[in-house]
């Protein structure tokens, strides 16, 4: 059996993948990076980092070998130790290569270093995304031409203009000059009456009461917003409705909040025993319903 297909197949559906008695990988969503040195994008993607403190059984990776092996949850478990049990032994002295994952050393203090495989992408809504290499931009600059000076009067004087047409010049400009300063003065007027105006309206509205002779009774709403509950204790996959809902009857029977949670890709009825917001909690609970109910029962991540 080749565990590290079966790793390899669940880090694009789950977050946290635990071997058993081994550790766990946990994947972390990155957004799109840019590196400025290559001009290259890069889409967004699934961080991967392992955890050897990761180490107890979540039901997940043994449940879903035993779905595509067909073989049975315990004979799952085992084929896990077995696998684990040679990877122990062989990182002593070599790396070891987890599929298309990445690969596993141990340092000089014995503690697992993970070197993750960064040619894949395990982010699902990045499928057929891949790096993208930017040409460089040439930016356009624009040519600022020199400043012509301003010949003065002396240098006008030599080119020989007559003396008439700088006086005319002259008095142009400061008819200009007091066509604009007349222009201001009577803007300026008109800006202090329009603000007297809104003076005198702003006091009136001050002033003013508003008095409502029958308000409107107030209205409570209590509204109360259904907490999500991802986490699935897996009682069974049925291929015909009617029986699900059997299930689901007698689950309800011995006191368990059972419903029907949806269909898997073959296309069976998965009934539940529980549903739970925390993963802790629901791991828990697995262990008791395997101890005494069924240990055929699973955990499920929506």
């Amino acid at each position: 059996m080749n565990l590290a297909n079966y790793i390899n197949d669940l880090l694009y559906r789950y977050n946290c993948i635990i071997i058993p008695n081994f550790g766990g990988f946990v994947t972390n969503k990155i957004g799109a990076t840019i590196d400025e040195a290559t001009r290259t994008f890069n889409p967004p993607k699934k961080q991967i980092t392992f955890n050897s403190h990761l180490k107890k059984n979540d039901g997940l990776l043994a449940n879903y070998i035993a779905t595509s092996e067909n073989i049975s949850f315990e004979e799952a478990s085992n084929a896990i130790d077995r696998v684990v049990a040679e990877w122990k032994n062989d990182i002593q002295t070599n790396p070891l290569q987890i599929g298309a994952v990445g690969v596993l050393t141990l340092n000089e203090r014995g503690q697992i270093i993970f070197e993750p495989n960064l040619h894949v992408n395990y982010l699902s809504s990045s499928f057929g995304l891949s790096s993208v290499e930017s040409a460089s931009i040439e930016r356009y600059k624009q040519q600022v031409k020199p400043i012509i000076p301003v010949h003065t009067a002396a240098t006008e004087n030599k080119k020989g203009i007559p003396t008439f047409i700088k006086y005319a010049a002259s008095a142009a400009i400061l008819l200009t000059l007091g066509f604009f300063g007349n222009n201001a003065y009577l803007q300026n007027k008109q800006q202090t009456i329009l603000a007297n105006q809104e003076k005198a309206i702003e006091k009136k509205i001050q002033s003013a009461t508003f008095v409502i002779p029958n308000p409107l009774p107030t209205i409570e709403l209590n509204v109360v917003k259904e907490i999500e509950k991802p986490f699935h204790i897996v009682a069974g996959a049925f291929q015909i409705i009617e029986n699900a809902e059997k299930k689901v009857t007698q689950l309800k029977e011995l006191g368990y909040d059972a419903k029907i949670i949806g269909t898997n890709k073959w296309g069976l009825t998965e009934v539940s025993f529980n549903s739970f917001a925390d993963r802790n909690d629901a791991i828990n609970s697995l262990y008791k319903i395997q101890r005494t109910i069924s240990a055929d029962a699973w955990l499920l991540e929506k």
